[in-house]
Parts: C-alpha cells; structure tokens; sequence
C-alpha cells in the first residue's frame, strides 16, 4: 500500500492534538518514554560521522532531547521549534540565561521559534523524537524536514507504530467501545515518504518496549502523560464515573502471572539523508548558496 493511501485512511483531530499538547505542556516535565526513547536515539548517533554545526530540534520540549543533543554536539547551533504556544514558552524558559551567566556567552546558542511561523534552512541534523505519530500530514511536515537541511545533511526520528497498546484496544473492541487510539503509521510507510520527499538511504527499525504497571490507576496516569485519544471517532462527552470504574476493572485483565498489567509500544526508529539534486542532460536547475558549498566540500572529502 502507497504511503499517500495509508495517509488518506488515518484520521486525526488537530482541534484536539492542541488540546492534548496544552495540557501537556503543564506538566512538571517531558515523558518518562520520550526521555527513553530520544537516549535509545542518541546511542545511534556515533553510526554518523558527520558533525552538525546546526541542529533543528522539532517539537523539543515534549522530545525531551535538549540536554543529550547539548552533550552529543556542544558546539553546535539549535533552533527550536515548537508546535503550541504554551509549549513555546516552556522552550523560552528553559533557554532563558540570565545576563550574570557565562552561558550567554557560549559560541552554540539556541533560538527558540514557533514551528509555524520559522523556515529552517542550512541545518546539517533535523531532530524528531516522539512527535510525527501526532501530525495530520506526516508527508508534509518529511517534506518540510528535506528543506530544513543543507546537502548530506540527515534527519534522526522516532515515533509510534502500529502495534502501540495493541492490548488496549483489542480490550475496546471486546467491549464495543470505540478505539482508544489513532492508527498509526507502519515504519515501511514512513520509509516511503522519505524518498517521496527526497531523501537518499533511509534506514527504518523498530523495537517493542513493555511497560508495566501495579494497578490499574498506575496504567491511566501514565498514558495521560503521555498524550490523549485524538481521533475523531473517539467516545464523544465526557465519560461517567461508572463507566470508569468499569474500564479499571477490564483492565485487569492485562495482567501477567506476577500480578502486574503490561502494554506494548512499538517505537518506530528512522534517518536518512539529503542528497545533492541530480540534474538531467539540458534539464536548468536551481542549488542555493549554501547548498553549492556542501557539495564542493562533499566531493573534495570523496576524491
């Protein structure tokens, strides 16, 4: 199936994508599983000998990648880009220095921008951790990523997939409720978009991670850390306390032989790269500055 047509399947509610980051925003920190899953993520960064002089972190705060990305490339300028203005500021505060500070200073500075209103061009690194599984149209924003970086720049992002809290909405159907979830998009999908918008040699994986629980209220309190139920056919109003007591009780159903309840998340890993255009026999073709310079220096390295 064409990565267009599993789009065209997957339903979204952005009124409440921004309702969900909202609230998020007004937690004490970022996810315990973003945290995890953006350290997994820079355990892969040694595999690429490039250095970024500039970084794109997408959706930073709830990505949870700011002080490992600092650590891994200390040297190197970060823009910020933030999907929500409650988020924006949280992003604000965590970059604000005070005049007294030698930070102000350093050589790698971070700006911080609202996703909408910035156009990221020339970076040598895009970051996405934990953030495409909550985009209306992932096509769009992979394309919004291969304009961001310069030539042999790449990108690094993870997200969920489809066989995330499985267990959870098999318990829905049972019950003939409405799903839980979104669909999530399948990594050979995600794969296919990055040469849709084009990118060379991605390089798509996933792995399963288990988190368990010791009682149902433990289970809920965690998947509302982590986001919310933003699809359209999700229940509509608001759900009585009955109804919750009830869904506590099914969801002991998920426990193993030590007594604990477990759900399965699938994160979906990816990178890939920006190429140098290729250009026809008589075809005219049109390379910025910046770009022309990373494609000297990349055949100089090469010869």
């Amino acid at each position: 199936m064409a990565a267009d047509d599993t789009l065209s399947q997957r339903r979204l509610d952005a009124a409440a994508v921004g309702n969900v980051l909202r609230r998020l925003a007004r937690q004490p920190g970022t996810p315990w599983l973003h945290g995890e899953v953006a350290r997994r993520m820079v355990e892969r960064l040694p595999l690429i000998r490039l250095q970024p002089e500039r970084i794109v972190d997408w959706w930073s705060f709830l990505g949870a990648g700011d002080e490992l990305l600092d650590k891994a490339y200390p040297k190197a300028h970060r823009l910020v880009l933030e999907p929500h203005a409650a988020l924006l500021e949280r992003s604000r505060e965590a970059h604000r220095t005070p005049w007294w500070s030698p930070q102000r200073f350093r050589a790698a500075a971070v700006e911080v921008k609202a996703e909408h209103d910035a156009q990221p061009a020339g970076a040598q690194l895009v970051w996405a951790n934990m953030m495409l599984h909550a985009v209306k149209d992932p096509p769009a924003l992979i394309s919004r990523w291969h304009q961001a970086l310069s030539v042999d720049g790449f990108v690094m992002f993870s997200c969920f997939g489809p066989d995330t809290l499985r267990e959870l909405r098999d318990l829905y159907a049972r019950l003939g409720w409405p799903a839980p979830t979104i669909d999530f998009v399948d990594m050979h999908d995600l794969g296919d978009m990055l040469v849709q918008a084009g990118f060379t040699d991605p390089v798509m994986d996933q792995e399963t991670l288990t988190l368990r629980w010791a009682t149902p209220q433990a289970l809920l309190a965690e998947l509302r850390g982590l986001g919310g139920n933003v699809s359209p056919e999700r229940a509509a109003g608001l759900r009585t306390p009955r109804w919750k007591a009830r869904l506590e009780h099914e969801l002991l159903s998920l426990a193993g032989a030590d007594g604990r309840l477990s759900l399965r998340f699938e994160i979906a890993y990816g990178h890939a790269f920006k190429a140098a255009p290729r250009v026809k026999t008589g075809e005219a073709t049109t390379v910025s500055l910046d770009d022309m310079r990373t494609m000297v220096r990349s055949r100089r390295q090469r010869t």
